[in-house]
């Protein structure tokens, strides 16, 4: 009887493989899928300290000079001036890690995006801690050392590639275990890479204030402590990971008929095919070009709110360039917090609208997107000519909504689109789309304020004609959307080719691609266990996640007072 019992439900069988493989973390009878979703959060939190790297430029542009930066000689070349440990570093150069970070990150999730799928998202979350946190110790070194390559080799090139296996190691996962709510589940995950910035941020300046001394800005010992915080933390997500079985869907929900969303497939595509399918490039632009016009906001929204208002911020009626230093600084202050309601907006806005993507579709979501952003983008001059802060401060904010709305959106747009199989690994090609937006958002905007200040433009113009670019841009990406079709079904795996890439990802499936493990089995897994265990995962993600919402929302009050 014992040996029959084991034949009937594999799933009671001792674990195959070793620790981190794939086999090891399919989900078995009592697991709550509500558990998935905070292991997500604590590697996204903790990646998401990306955004946050600009609190390091400052005090690392004055790592020699301590009070004021100890500039490098004009007679240094390039390379000279990178392995110099005699004088500081300039801020243009610390910012290249920004570049690497998301090159890295889309290079990193195209490449590897397939292994992933195999391999699962417990290993590739664990290889994502340690090139991630391998990548702050590295640079902790490079800050002893005085060497700047070092940072961009450890926290922006091997940083960057654990940005990118740490950015899609859910994706796949988390559809899978929310098949009922594609885009809530993906929102919750990419929600925590928006706001890894609110965390990390407030905590890094916590740290350098803390580290500091006469003879150091802190910077070195805060990347010690935060790697070793973001380790723990980003381990115990990949740990907590699970895959649901085979087959396996939510009890009592039952798929709607082919016939009621025509956008949804039964299908699944293979990531080798998504290059030359049309769908998966006007998706790309989709991204591409969404994600431009945010990105371009959010590098310069700072300067762009103090020059376009000058002293109407303080109620003073005078332009930017006829401020004195304290003005100027008060002024500094408004916009600091007017960058921090974004933030707040850009993480709300992830979790808000792919929520609403599953009531509305993929397709509606993005159009609304992009006709909203249309009308806030071209109203954007006119609310700055006129004077009205309020109006301007509000479009900004919606137009930051969308943008993480897009992000958030997109990986459940691919999987109605391409089938869930291979969801992560399709999403990861399509990060490649990031990666170009974010050099293109910001050169558009730049360049394009360097020029016009070059003419001779007053700071209150100079974003006029950049504002239409964007949304200009936002109107080819209305195009790429409304040209979304239904993927041809010549693009899908066969059965055979479907059951052989189950069998290759480690999915408990017979040769036909049919699921090993019983219905009585499968209806015990998804729901139950010990709530107090998934009040506590959550609580673990989600009381720091509500303290450096606090801590931005206090500094954005002082738009309001």
């Amino acid at each position: 009887m014992a040996n029959s019992s084991t034949t009937t439900h594999p799933a009671s069988r001792a674990p195959e493989g070793s620790l981190l493989s794939k086999e090891r973390i399919i989900a078995r009878p009592g697991f709550n899928r509500w558990l998935v979703p905070p292991a997500a959060l604590a590697i996204h939190l903790c990646i998401g300290m990306a955004y946050g790297f600009s609190v390091f430029w400052l005090p690392l542009s004055m790592a020699i000079g301590i009070d004021a930066p100890l500039t490098c000689g004009p007679e240094m070349g390039f390379f000279e001036r990178i392995t110099s440990a005699s004088c500081d570093w300039r801020v243009s150069e610390l910012g290249w890690m920004y570049t690497l970070f998301f090159v890295l990150l889309g290079c990193s999730a195209a490449i590897w995006g397939g292994w992933l799928e195999r391999a699962g998202p417990r290993k590739a979350g664990v290889v994502s801690a340690l090139c991630w946190c391998g990548g702050l110790l590295i640079s902790a070194l490079g800050v002893h050392l005085h060497q700047i390559w070092m940072l961009w080799l450890g926290s922006g090139v091997i940083g960057g590639i654990g940005l990118g296996l740490g950015y899609i190691s859910p994706v796949s996962t988390l559809i899978k275990w929310f098949p009922d709510r594609r885009g809530m589940a993906t929102g919750m995950a990419i929600m925590g890479f928006g706001g890894g910035a609110l965390i990390g941020s407030p905590l890094a300046d916590m740290l350098m204030r803390h580290f500091a001394t006469p003879t150091s800005v802190g910077v070195k010992e805060t990347f010690v402590v935060m790697a070793i915080v973001y380790f723990v933390f980003m381990m115990a997500g990949a740990f907590g990971y699970r895959v649901p079985p085979t087959g396996w869907k939510p009890k009592g929900w039952t798929p709607p008929p082919a016939s009621d969303n025509a956008m949804i497939t039964r299908g699944h595509v293979h990531v080798k095919k998504v290059w030359g399918i049309p769908q998966f490039w006007l998706v790309w632009g989709v991204l591409c070009l969404n994600v431009s016009a945010g990105i371009g906001v959010i590098g310069m929204a700072s300067p762009m709110l103090q020059e376009m208002f000058g002293g109407r911020l303080i109620g003073i009626d005078a332009g930017f360039g006829e401020l004195d230093g304290t003005q100027l600084a008060a002024i500094a202050a408004i916009a600091a917090g007017f960058t921090g309601l974004l933030s707040l907006f850009n993480i709300g806005g992830r979790f808000f609208w792919a929520s609403m993507s599953d009531k509305f579709g993929r397709k509606l979501t993005y159009t609304i997107f992009f006709v909203l952003g249309f009308a806030l983008y071209a109203a954007a001059p006119t609310l700055g000519n006129a004077g009205s802060i309020a109006l301007f401060v509000a479009a900004f904010c919606v137009i930051l909504s969308m943008y993480g709305g897009g992000f958030a959106t997109v990986p459940a747009y691919l999987a109605d689109l391409f089938g869930t199989q291979m969801v992560g690994a399709i999403h990861g090609r399509l990060l490649t789309a990031w990666a170009t937006a974010g050099i293109l958002g910001p050169v558009v905007v730049g360049y394009m304020r360097e020029y016009q200040l070059g003419l001779g433009m007053p700071p209150s113009q100079v974003y006029n004609t950049t504002m239409y670019i964007l949304a200009g841009m936002l109107v080819l990406g209305l195009v790429c959307n409304l040209l979304v079709r239904p993927v041809n079904p010549k693009h899908f795996m066969t059965p055979e080719e479907l059951a052989h890439e189950k069998q290759l990802a480690h999915e408990k499936v017979d040769a036909s691609g049919k699921s090993l493990i019983s219905e009585a089995e499968m209806d015990r897994i998804g729901s139950g266990g010990n709530p107090l265990l998934v009040a506590a995962c959550w609580a673990a993600v989600g009381l720091p996640l509500l303290w450096g919402m606090w801590v931005t929302l206090q500094k954005a009050l002082v738009l309001f007072t």
